[in-house]
């Protein structure tokens, strides 16, 4: 996990009553079972685990197939606990390589950067599924994710024609976290874990580089709260070009900005004498930064 045992920041789970929750999963099971056998693109997440509990309970666990993207974009530790879910499930589970960073639109890292990703990552999905008999691919694209601004992957899906369940039965990712904890998934209250590209600045490009030191500079954070006493849902190291931001839980920020040893962490972790600055999470802020941002002339 990129967070420390935390609950979800902002996807509250009591808002629905029990009886709404269960007819919700039960939308779901219907959808999978009228889409039929499909892999599923499987980051280990709150909402492609759905997906993949879902098909399993609908259709059976050999009729669905986990397949994980695995490049220098997946954070150190969410292979393991994805392939752990996708066992215990009973469903096989692959991961094969992708190579996002051969594509020079991924590597610019401009605002369609997520397309580039995508591309690569459902390219390789529908591959890997297409060797083990699976026609169809799915993905946990739900209802707030479709309606966010900043999600040019979702094109990516559209163009592939990809499969949707969430999104087609209107589930929120607050009835993602509500039905997922319905049928205790262990990720009903995982905190999101986006890819490490999306720590880097706009702009700046991505690079092996930059990706490696922004894993193993969450890892040294992490540890340096642990040893702190310090516990916080949300944590991003962002990669600005000339400044680190610590991103953390308000009230944990506040208590952790005077820690010299988060700063010696990072730079440790490869970040050197950059300056470090301490402040609280917020989902999507380099998008929303990118936009306050005035354009030139």
């Amino acid at each position: 996990m990129n967070a420390m045992n935390g609950r979800p920041d902002s996807d509250h789970t009591d808002d629905n009553p029990a009886e709404v929750v269960e007819v919700k999963a039960a939308a779901l099971l219907s959808a999978v079972r009228a889409t039929g056998p499909f892999a599923v693109a499987y980051s280990g997440g709150a909402d492609s685990a759905l997906v993949l509990a879902a098909a399993a309970r609908a259709l059976g666990p050999d009729a669905v197939l986990a397949v994980t993207a695995v490049s220098e974009s997946l954070a150190s530790g969410e292979l393991d606990a994805a392939r752990a879910l996708a066992e215990s499930l009973g469903v096989t589970h692959l991961a094969p390589r992708t190579e996002e960073l051969n594509s020079p639109g991924y590597r610019a890292n401009g605002p369609d950067r997520c397309y580039f990703c995508k591309s690569e990552v459902l390219d390789t999905i529908a591959g890997t599924a297409r060797e083990h008999g699976f026609d169809l691919v799915a993905t946990g694209t739900n209802a707030d994710d479709a309606a966010d601004p900043f999600r040019p992957g979702i094109r990516a899906g559209r163009e592939r024609g990809i499969r949707t369940p969430l999104l087609d039965t209107g589930l929120t990712k607050a009835d993602v976290r509500a039905v997922s904890r319905l049928w205790s998934l262990p990720t009903w209250d995982k905190p999101a874990t986006p890819c490490l590209a999306s720590r880097i600045r706009y702009g700046i490009p991505v690079t092996r580089h930059r990706l490696a030191r922004v894993d193993r500079a969450e890892a040294a954070v992490r540890r340096a709260l642990h040893r702190a006493g310090l516990r916080t849902e949300q944590l991003r190291v962002r990669d600005l070009g000339d400044t680190v931001r610590i991103e953390l839980d308000p009230e944990t920020a506040t208590a952790a900005a005077a820690l010299a040893s988060l700063a010696e962490s990072v730079g440790e972790a490869g970040f050197g004498t950059t300056p470090v600055v301490v402040d609280g999470f917020a989902s999507g802020r380099l998008n929303h930064e990118r936009r306050a941002t005035p354009r030139e002339p």
